[in-house]
């Protein structure tokens, strides 16, 4: 009986002894597989086994840093802002550089030295009814008015600007003399902006009409304009379109040679639209940047020869689709209120995209300009000072009027 007690405790000791010795390697085995598992787990256990709680924890701390690092590195946010404070500039500076008045101090000399006439009646008549005025009324706008229809501003607009005038005064604007001639100033200006400028070539060849009564300059225009853009190396060739004076075609050619270019030219008496055609098929198998084509002078009131002008302007259209590119209406200053209606008829009969006003160096009536251009919304391109090419100038509204109204005693 002892003997199988004995028995049993050894049994049950040994199997004591037995499971302690298969329980420590377990202990020491899941404690290795610990380390072992973080590194291999801490991404795989965010994706797939959310329930620990430190490794969520380890994941979570990681990413602040990241993100504190994203926010002031992205440049967009300050480049976006940059150009939301850059849109407003273009607008801002392009009037400057489309500036009326981009001409040099010496420029502007010669210019006022070439409306120094012009200065003198017109704005001489304006400084003699301002000077001495301490109180601005509708009284001396009456007189203004005066001033301006004596000076080929011409009613339509002398009535604009007298209104314009008017509505100033009543809003306290026009308190002294001094700003009367700046608001003159600044609706005189208001009135000549109008899209024009010089002439630019943009097609080959560029083809310009040059129209207008006798007398008015255009083959001396088309002189100075070929002088102009051969000296700018440009290939020019000139149309003598004026078939009913041999004077005409002679002064052409003189230009012509002096200047370098060929001149096309039919016989006395020919079809000026044939020797358009003529003209603008040579252009374009030469290669020429500029053809000008001059055309006989022609009374307004003559509808044959306002109907032979339209004549000309189609025949070019089939040599070249499209063209001409440009007519220009010659006008001469000096005339003063007909050379208002020269243009209103010309308007009507052709599609004129600019004005020139020559001989402005010896007329005091350079009212005409506002008026042309406040009555026929066409712009002035050029204006002429004088007989030489270079006298010949692109017109830009704030240095004409800037000079036009400048002071009268002062010297030139």
């Amino acid at each position: 009986m002892v003997t199988a007690v004995i028995i049993a405790l050894v049994v049950l000791v040994s199997a004591v002894l037995y499971w302690v010795s298969q329980r420590k390697p377990v202990l020491p085995a899941i404690e290795d597989d610990e380390p072992a598992l973080k590194p291999v787990d801490r991404t795989a256990a965010t994706l797939k086994e959310p329930v620990p709680a430190v490794k969520p924890a380890r994941v979570e701390a990681t990413p602040p840093a990241p993100a504190a690092e994203k926010r002031p590195a992205p440049p967009p946010r300050p480049s976006s802002g940059q150009h939301k404070l850059d849109l407003p500039k273009p607008p801002a500076s392009q009037p400057q550089v489309a500036s009326q008045a981009p001409v040099s101090q010496k420029e502007m000399a010669s210019l006022r030295k070439g409306l120094g006439s012009a200065r003198k009646g017109f704005i001489g008549r304006l400084s003699d009814l301002l000077s001495g005025k301490k109180e601005i009324d509708e009284s001396i706008l009456g007189e203004l008015e005066e001033v301006l229809l004596s000076s080929d501003v011409g009613p339509e607009t002398t009535r604009v600007l007298v209104d314009r005038l008017k509505a100033r005064l009543e809003r306290n604007e026009l308190g002294n003399v001094e700003a009367v001639w700046k608001a003159l100033r600044a609706e005189a200006t208001q009135i000549l902006s109008l899209p024009g400028g010089a002439l630019k070539l943009g097609q080959k060849p560029t083809v310009v009409l040059l129209v207008g009564v006798n007398g008015a300059g255009k083959t001396t225009t088309i002189g100075k304009l070929a002088t102009h853009f051969s000296g700018s190396g440009k290939k020019v060739l000139l149309a003598a379109g004026d078939t009913f004076r041999a004077a005409a075609v002679a002064q052409l050619e003189v230009w012509g040679k002096r200047v370098g270019a060929d001149v096309v030219k039919g016989k006395e008496g020919a079809d000026p639209g044939a020797v358009a055609f003529e003209a603008t098929t040579k252009a374009k198998a030469e290669g020429a940047d500029l053809l000008l084509v001059d055309t006989a002078g022609r009374l307004q009131n003559k509808t044959p020869l306002m109907d032979e002008i339209r004549k000309v302007r189609k025949t070019i259209d089939k040599a070249d689709p499209g063209a001409p590119h440009e007519t220009f209406l010659v006008l001469d200053a000096t005339t003063g209120q007909n050379a208002l209606s020269q243009a209103k008829l010309f308007k009507e009969a052709l599609d004129l995209t600019g004005i020139v006003l020559t001989k402005l160096d010896g007329t005091a009536k350079g009212g005409i300009v506002l008026g042309i251009a406040d009555q026929l919304k066409v712009p002035v391109r050029y204006i002429g000072l004088g007989e030489r090419a270079e006298d010949l100038r692109e017109f830009h509204a704030e240095s004409f009027v800037e000079a036009l109204f400048a002071n009268p005693t002062a010297e030139v």
